[in-house]
């Protein structure tokens, strides 16, 4: 299946097209941030983004990677501007959580960053650890999804291999 319906959304893998719309709804791409818009770039080629879709189009998007000692990590999760507070982060998580393919999956987010606490906590991530030196004067407080169930697996389609970098 190349998509999972949750509700009015539905969470799908992103692919390399869906990089302008990506970035169309990233408030720090809005600003003019052009590494940012490289990262929404590599992460839809390399197959790590999910997007969540309403009928008006994407209103957010989620990307796992597979670096954190060897374990998933919640890299980034937008939610449109527009879209905040009404579930599409949770069910981007979810999906997410459902669909990692380690037996452990982490995030992070800045102490200052309150909403993505709360939505965390609501879909039940812990706090297992705290990072001074990141971000000045700001410390980045890591998260622990809860246990995962094999019966828990997403029906979202495995991304594909990484593409070798060329180095140069």
């Amino acid at each position: 299946m190349d998509a999972t319906d949750l509700g009015e959304l539905v969470v799908r893998r992103a692919g390399e097209s869906d990089t302008d719309a990506l970035a169309g709804i990233d408030s720090v791409a809005l600003q003019g941030d052009g590494a940012r818009v490289a990262s929404i770039r590599r992460w839809c080629r390399q197959g790590l983004a999910v997007v969540a879709e309403g009928a008006s189009g994407p209103l957010g998007y989620c990307v796992v990677e597979y670096t954190f000692f060897e374990q998933g990590f919640v890299t980034m999760v937008m939610v449109a501007p527009s879209a905040r507070g009404g579930g599409v982060g949770r069910k981007l998580l979810d999906a997410v959580a459902a669909g990692c393919e380690t037996p452990k999956l982490f995030t992070s987010t800045n102490v200052s960053n309150q909403p993505m606490q709360r939505l965390l906590q609501g879909a039940g991530w812990s706090p297992v650890g705290l990072l001074h030196g990141l971000d000045e004067g700001d410390p980045e407080l890591f998260y622990l999804c809860p246990a995962r169930t094999p019966d828990r697996r997403s029906d979202l389609p495995a991304p594909p291999p990484p593409t070798p970098t060329p180095r140069g």
